[in-house]
């Protein structure tokens, strides 16, 4: 699967928000100021799941129909994925 820029982005971003957890960390920052951005990032790293399962489902349904092949059991893999991820 190929990704696509806004997905790269995403995860730079990403980085860059456990980078400041980290720098956080470093500088003693109270517990709850922490947890926050670790809350943060977690969200984000979600959002970026959902956005690379959805897009390599749809890359995968449009293979599948362009070869008359059923799709079903590519939306079960991706709603699985989904919630192995949870």
């Amino acid at each position: 699967m190929e990704y696509n820029q806004q997905v790269k982005n995403r995860m730079r971003r990403i980085e860059g928000q456990l980078k400041g957890v980290l720098s956080m960390m470093g500088q003693g920052k109270d517990c709850r100021d922490v947890v926050t951005q670790l809350s943060a990032a977690r969200s984000a790293i979600d959002r970026t799941m959902g956005v690379i399962v959805s897009s390599n489902l749809e890359q995968c349904v449009r293979e599948s129909l362009e070869q008359g092949e059923s799709t079903e059991g590519l939306v079960k893999e991706a709603v699985q994925l989904l919630a192995k991820s949870r």
